[in-house]
């Protein structure tokens, strides 16, 4: 076993687990505003959404004494890099004046787009990046789920019901925070693996009490310890899946290899693994009878929220899913935009004998995040950062315009691959009004 005791103190404060939190601004400025020369940008929509045309305010402020002179400029791309639209327009702006430029973008097709303002004077170069969508309900991947998506997956759960879990719980009382108990849990998963993790409760005097449970899911490579809280009604379960933080036993590789492991497998790709360790999470919840077994609200992000959505798919028992900055999403259409997983996927086919990409995206569509969506019966909140380099909003749409239960996404219009408080705040709103947690 595992010497967790020294990190059990260490708690995590946000379901996801992985992100910066920070607000939102309505205008973005890309200098110091004492500086010589600064910009400023105001897109015409809160969130980055428009109906048809995009149009922006740029403003480029001299405090100089000098007169500026020379172009201010836009170049929108798609999320694949390609030119779109570019424009243009010569400036001259007097010291300690400015300028403000009206821009828009027009004619273009359902999705988001890149789009940088360039300005270029005397003095000053900069450039301001952002993101923007029209239509994202209309997105749709054109690529289809495998025929015998489900029967995979209902065979990786058949496999895994074999295994017989052999749950030990050990508590941890030194460890008490927040009024509440904590306790180590192990269990033996897929193909016998065993996975860790915790399970923090509230102390309660009425000993019949049961509690709304949270199963916290890992980002990449992240090590989750247990996840205090001041919630009375709701219990923190956080999970290790195999090959990440306290379940390294039988599968312990670099952070790189992670999401390659077995690629040219898939019935033993790791990914199959880590997503039945999160439904054997769920079995080790109704074993508890202190624990709602009606109750349970699977939350994760980046590869949490991959989690989160796959377990949310193939395991009715989760009765809430929230997904910040969910990975792998449409996968195919992926593999142009970003630069990860899909770098070491390449190298990955390149030394492997009769391996070659278009088998490992064969392999990858049973790990779309997107066709686990059409599965999903419970209530889905989803967060997004217009900015993501990991997980762009257009992929991300794909999977969103699949879910066909209640759900609800949420945009940051300046963010990358994290979310803001805003997410928070109305996932425990959501989670509580779904719970009937008054």
């Amino acid at each position: 076993m595992y010497n967790m005791i020294r990190l059990v103190k260490k708690s995590l404060i946000v379901a996801c687990c992985l992100f910066a939190l920070t607000g939102l601004r309505r205008a973005f400025a890309q200098q110091d505003k004492n500086g010589d020369v600064y910009t400023v940008l105001e897109p015409n929509s809160s969130d980055g959404i428009f109906n048809s045309t995009a149009s922006y305010i740029f403003s480029v402020n001299n405090n100089s004494n000098t007169t500026q002179v020379g172009k201010v400029s836009y170049l929108v791309t798609t999320e694949a890099n390609k030119k779109v639209r570019a424009d243009s327009i010569r400036v001259k702006i007097d010291p300690n004046g400015s300028g403000r430029y009206s821009f828009e973008v027009a004619g273009l097709s359902p999705g988001f787009y890149k789009i940088n303002f360039m300005v270029n004077v005397s003095d000053y170069d900069d450039t301001t990046r952002k993101a923007f969508g029209i239509k994202p309900n209309r997105i749709q991947s054109q690529y289809q789920k495998p025929a015998d998506f489900e029967s995979f997956w209902q065979k990786a759960k058949d496999d895994l019901g074999k295994v017989k879990p052999e749950f030990k719980v050990t508590e941890l009382p030194d460890s008490m925070k927040d009024n509440r108990r904590v306790f180590e849990v192990e269990m033996k998963s897929l193909n016998g693996v065993t996975i860790r993790g915790f399970l923090t409760e509230p102390i309660d005097k009425n000993k019949n009490r049961k509690f709304a449970v949270l199963l916290g899911l890992p980002g990449y490579q992240v090590t989750l310890g247990p996840m205090f809280a001041t919630d009375p009604d709701v219990a923190i379960f956080t999970i290790n899946i195999r090959g990440s933080g306290y379940s390294r036993d039988m599968i312990n590789v670099r952070r790189e290899s992670y999401i390659i492991l077995d690629l040219e497998d898939k019935n033993k790709y790791v990914l199959k693994g880590a997503v039945m360790d999160c439904v054997r999470a769920v079995d080790f919840i109704f074993s508890r009878p202190e624990l709602r077994h009606d109750n349970i609200m699977a939350a994760g992000g980046s590869l949490g929220g991959f989690l989160a959505i796959a377990t949310s798919s193939v395991d009715k028992r989760i009765n809430f899913c929230s997904a910040a900055n969910p990975i792998l999403c449409d996968i195919r259409n992926l593999v142009h935009e970003v630069d990860w997983p899909f770098t070491d996927i390449r190298k990955y086919v390149s030394i492997r004998p009769g391996f070659t990409m278009d088998k490992a995206l064969d392999n990858l569509d049973y790990f779309d995040c997107k066709n686990f969506g059409f599965s999903i019966s419970c209530p889905t909140l989803i967060g997004i950062g217009l900015l993501d380099p990991i997980a762009p909003p257009n992929n991300v749409y794909a999977l969103y315009n699949g879910i066909r239960s209640p759900k609800h996404l949420i945009i940051f219009r300046d963010l990358a691959h994290e979310i803001g408080t805003k997410y928070k705040e109305y996932e425990g709103r959501w989670m509580r009004d779904t719970f009937a947690l008054f």
